[in-house]
């Protein structure tokens, strides 16, 4: 008799809608492209599969373009990189692979192959990830997005048929429309923000400056602010920080 993989939870969690809040946006070609960004997806499967329930694997690297082009509207010199890479996720005896491709483009050639390669290997993963359901990406795939859903809407797992009700002729809505609420935006709790600053303060200096280097971008902290201590405050900070470590790994070993 073969031992059920996932738990009924979890399959209902896979089966789910996938949350419109935690949907980005990016033109790309003339077209408006819907994506989940890479710490969204590790937060996901750290949420459905456990932070010990799930396993990343790159296992196959590889340098495909690198040139030299100009910068901007300054012409300045500098390199553009592309990498491929391949992702195995493994969630017990359940095994799914990927593939991405990552583009890099800086004035120092270390750092775009960097940014390449980094991009690639997300890309990987979440084309991996993407396999297991919905809250991974896949409903992003119907170009209608019946399975992509507002946090404020009832999602039914079980009935994927199910969408949200639309208003029947000569009936008006119980009430104007609220605007979302983000989820991501609510206030940390003092205790959770000293546990991460104990948590940064712990990290070794490479995974220390790398860390901080790459919050100040995601997040758009000015330069002249001397610490980002004070920018930890909400709950997308918190899951960055714990999907940068779980990418990190090599770094806090």
């Amino acid at each position: 008799m073969t031992t059920a993989v996932f738990s009924p939870e979890q399959i209902a969690a896979l089966s789910a809608p996938l949350d419109r809040a935690k949907v980005q946006t990016r033109s790309q070609a003339g077209r408006s492209l819907a994506y989940l960004e890479g710490w969204q997806a590790i937060a996901e499967a750290n949420r459905i599969f456990g932070f010990d329930g799930w396993q990343r694997e790159t296992i196959a690297v590889q340098c495909v373009s690198e040139r030299e082009r100009t910068l901007g509207s300054s012409n300045r010199a500098g390199w553009g990189v592309t990498y491929t890479a391949r992702v195995r996720i493994s969630v017990g005896e359940v095994i799914r692979e990927g593939s991405g491709a990552g583009h890099g483009i800086d004035v120092d050639l270390g750092q775009a192959h960097e940014s390449a390669l980094k991009e690639a290997e997300t890309d990987a993963m979440k084309r991996a990830l993407m396999t297991f359901g919905n809250p991974f990406g896949l409903a992003l795939y119907d170009k209608q997005q019946r399975e992509v859903t507002s946090s404020a809407s009832p999602a039914s797992s079980a009935n994927p048929s199910s969408r949200p009700a639309e208003v029947a002729p000569g009936r008006q809505p119980q009430s104007p429309a609220q605007p979302e609420v983000d989820p991501s935006l609510d206030p940390l709790d003092p205790g959770t923000i000293h546990q991460l600053h104990s948590t940064i303060r712990s990290l070794p200096r490479p995974a220390l400056e790398g860390l901080t280097k790459a919050f100040r971008k995601r997040f758009q902290v000015p330069p002249d602010a001397l610490s980002i201590a004070d920018r930890i405050s909400q709950r997308r900070h918190h899951e960055w920080i714990e999907a940068f470590l779980v990418q990190h790994q090599q770094l806090v070993a």
